[in-house]
């Protein structure tokens, strides 16, 4: 089931990407399309979550997690940004996603197949697969005129990235083995604030820097993109989420280049037929071949091949 919900969250982000293309199309502010994707995220969190369900007991331990959860998704943000005013997008956003093959790594390093982290010589060579695929996917690393500033930035978004992503599932491993955790209760882990105050924390630091910039009056074009952006950020955010929690020790490792990858692919699609931009498609099969090393359980294959007596 992780997978089936890392492959639903992927689907989401190219509507997210579109939305946000959309809006720049109409000469609109990408800093108020933040604010507004942001905000009518949290709504919705907070509609679906707390009080859908009526729980108005806001646990400081579960808005603390959520809060800084936030911060690091708006730091995310920022220095994404400044990477793509220094440099190629091509190259930074190959920077963003190459990011999602270091959290299955880095629990398996702290927590262990204990824990149900589990990581492989497979999950290592598929996800060296997606690396490649996603890097021969960027294009423009002569344009880089102010280098160092877009090294900086660009892996400035890269440990964001990975910390966000961590966080994820150190929620969720809190979560299915909370007996060894002393951190938070299970009551505070699955709390319904904690996905509002993400959303909230990371709105609110948008909305400043929105507010520092020169602003104009928000066209509507613009809003309806921004709150669009929103509902697909909300659903993105829920699944993978949710796909932390669920996935399997072999899935681990794999369930966010799943969503980076379909992400990527989707994008890909809508920006070569509406936009007519050129994709390099092999790249992209390269880091679907990688996906699918990555994936399979091959001792289980190797096993049922030997019992076949094959």
């Amino acid at each position: 089931m992780g997978t089936i919900f890392a492959l639903i969250a992927g689907m989401f982000i190219p509507l997210t990407n579109l939305c946000l293309k959309k809006c720049v199309d109409i000469s609109g502010d990408a800093k108020a399309f933040f604010v507004l994707q942001m905000g009518s995220s949290f709504i919705i969190a907070l509609s679906f979550g707390p009080l859908l369900e009526k729980n108005f007991s806001v646990s400081l331990s579960t808005a603390l997690f959520g809060i800084i959860t936030g911060v690091t998704l708006a730091l995310m943000l920022l220095c994404l940004g400044k990477a793509i005013e220094k440099g190629p997008p091509g190259f930074t956003f190959a920077m963003l996603h190459s990011a999602t093959i270091v959290p299955g790594l880095l629990m398996a390093i702290i927590f262990g197949v204990t824990f149900g982290y589990e990581y492989n010589f497979w999950h290592g060579a598929g996800s060296f697969l997606v690396l490649v695929g996603l890097f021969l996917g960027a294009k423009g690393m002569v344009e880089i005129k102010e280098r160092n500033k877009w090294l900086l930035f660009s892996f400035a978004t890269f440990g964001f990235h990975v910390l966000l992503l961590f966080l994820f599932q150190l929620k969720a491993v809190m979560a299915n083995h909370v007996e060894t955790f002393n951190l938070l209760t299970l009551e505070e882990i699955q709390n319904p604030w904690f996905t509002p105050f993400m959303f909230l924390s990371c709105g609110l630091i948008q909305f400043m820097i929105y507010l520092r910039a020169d602003r104009e009056v928000s066209k509507r074009g613009e809003v309806y993109f921004g709150l669009a952006g929103g509902v697909f950020n909300f659903l993105c955010t829920f699944f993978l989420i949710w796909a932390t929690e669920v996935a399997s020790s072999l899935e681990n490792a794999i369930i966010f280049p799943i969503y980076s990858v379909v992400g990527i692919i989707l994008t890909n699609l809508w920006g070569q037929k509406l936009y007519q931009e050129r994709v390099n498609w092999k790249a992209c099969q390269l880091s679907v071949f990688g996906l699918i090393i990555g994936m399979v359980n091959w001792k289980v294959i190797a096993a049922s091949i030997r019992s076949l007596g094959l």
